[in-house]
């Protein structure tokens, strides 16, 4: 008798990995170029998961334009696409801070403040988020998690390229 396979949701895993020069330009190019990714995954512009990542690349990838800009070295993005969700990596090469923020860095910054804020968005928006070594050091890799809503993945999506009958 053979044996019943239960259905399960695929394994693919998608990668989008790109360096980017460390200033404003570079990070405004990083989130454009994620956000056109998404959508190439299926995951649509617009949508909660492709807002949140959205929020995620340009908060980290700020951060490290100005708190790990290292003169002459750039900064990377790493997106991938894993069973359930989405994995943002963006990775600096300057070692030290940010550290996890703890319950005091996490209060509401001062409403007039103009910085303050990034590292908590990251911790609202993402469904789990780590700071890391970077391998080769130096430098430290962000990484945050975003949960896609389940069956994301059998949601048919027209082809932009058909023609309609």
């Amino acid at each position: 008798m053979p044996a019943r396979t239960t259905p399960r949701d695929p394994v693919t895993v998608r990668t989008f990995v790109r360096r980017f020069g460390a200033t404003p330009r570079g990070a405004r190019l990083a989130r454009h170029l994620v956000l056109r990714r998404l959508d190439a995954w299926r995951i649509p512009h617009g949508s909660a998961p492709s807002d949140a990542v959205a929020v995620i690349v340009a908060e980290l990838a700020a951060n490290a334009v100005t708190h790990g800009r290292v003169p002459g070295r750039d900064f990377e993005v790493r997106l991938s696409l894993v069973t359930g969700g989405v994995r943002v990596e963006v990775t600096d090469t300057r070692s030290g801070p940010p550290l996890p923020p703890g319950p005091r860095d996490l209060r509401p910054p001062d409403p007039l403040a103009e910085r303050g804020r990034g590292l908590a968005l990251v911790d609202a928006l993402a469904a789990r988020w780590e700071v890391c070594e970077r391998v080769p050091p130096p430098g430290k890799t962000i990484r945050a998690e975003i949960d896609l809503p389940p069956g994301w993945h059998r949601r048919r999506v027209p082809d932009r390229d058909a023609v309609p009958e």
